[in-house]
């Protein structure tokens, strides 16, 4: 964590929020008193890219085919 004051915040602001963007907490820092913290957004994790297990495995032509009889008697508990 790095403690900046808000006149230091004022000068260059994109350089502290560079540091905020390769992870780095800030603690921005009145009259020596923290103020607020500015850190990055948690939720930047990337999403799985579309087809990432393509050719994996094949759904069988029936797949939408109606159960057997008794197949769908033990779902429904019969």
């Amino acid at each position: 964590m790095l403690n900046v004051t808000v006149e230091e915040m004022q000068r260059d602001p994109l350089k502290y929020l560079r540091q905020v963007e390769a992870g780095e907490t800030l603690v921005i820092v009145r009259f020596d008193k923290p103020i607020a913290e500015l850190k990055p957004i948690a939720s930047s994790q990337q999403l799985r890219p579309f087809g990432l297990c393509a050719g994996e495995f094949t759904v069988p032509d029936d797949f939408d085919a109606p159960l057997a009889e008794e197949i769908l008697s033990a779902f429904e508990g019969k």
